[in-house]
């Protein structure tokens, strides 16, 4: 039996944030997910530069890594596990500036994440979290971004497993020690 899941586009709570389900065939022995079709992208109108940069990054479960927001689109998705992601815009002049966008994330589903979004994820399976990251800058240190930490109350994210501030497998001093948005919107009034 053949189970066909067409790409499909939805727009979020943040301008030029795009959830994306991936095209997909289900059958007896697996799935087949077209990860990047430049060609479906377009037809969305998403169209999208080459990526010169992929990471995939291996999270281990109630681990949170974000949030960070270079000057980079990103294209995000889960090659393995569960995850639940948070985005939230930090750009000065976005019309959206402020929002907060949270999903569960499984193979299947992606993220387009403009230049500027800042992007975070708690791995939430029994198993670590493949996370892929499709770059559309390579990334150098000391680039151009924000951060903001994602325990900053005032975001709202509902992460779905409590974290421990002093755990360094949980959350990274980066991390804990990035500003709250309050901190954010203010030093880019």
């Amino acid at each position: 039996m053949v189970e066909i899941i067409d790409f499909e586009t939805q727009p979020t709570t943040i301008d030029g944030l795009t959830l994306i389900r991936m095209k997909q065939v289900r059958e007896d022995r697996g799935t087949v997910r077209e990860f990047f079709r430049a060609s479906a992208f377009e037809a969305a109108g998403l169209a999208m530069p080459a990526f010169p940069q992929v990471n995939v990054t291996e999270t281990r479960p109630g681990a949170l890594r974000g949030m960070h927001g270079e000057s980079m689109t990103k294209l995000i998705a889960i090659a393995h596990g569960t995850a639940w992601g948070a985005w939230v815009d930090a750009r000065p002049e976005s019309p959206t500036r402020g929002a907060v966008f949270q999903a569960a994330l499984e193979p299947g589903v992606q993220i387009l994440v403009p230049e500027g979004v800042c992007n975070g994820f708690q791995s939430t399976g029994d198993t670590p979290t493949q996370y892929v990251y499709c770059f559309t800058q390579e990334w150098a240190p000391g680039m151009t971004g924000t951060a903001i930490t994602p325990l900053d109350p005032a975001l709202g994210i509902d992460w779905p497993l409590p974290v421990d501030e002093a755990d360094r497998s949980r959350i990274s001093e980066k991390d804990l020690a990035a500003p709250t948005l309050a901190e954010v919107l203010a030093a880019h009034a």
